[in-house]
């Protein structure tokens, strides 16, 4: 009775197969503000809602352009 405890034991234990990982697209980094449509630098950019800005006043003109 031990033996057969042994073998379904070992049976069940499988090694670990690397498989490969499909690649995700990247994400398109957003270059341009939305409001205003200028090229956005690294040193002046305003992040809000998951979106960059060049400036508050950017962002505000965007949040009020619907309305």
């Amino acid at each position: 009775m031990a033996e057969q405890e042994t073998k379904t034991a070992t049976a069940e234990v499988k090694p670990a197969t690397p498989q490969a990982k499909p690649e995700l697209p990247k994400a398109e980094e957003q270059t341009n503000c939305l409001a205003c449509n200028k090229p956005l630098k690294k040193i002046k950019r305003y992040y809000r809602d998951g979106k960059y800005y060049c400036a508050k006043k950017c962002w505000r003109n965007f949040i009020n352009k619907p309305r």
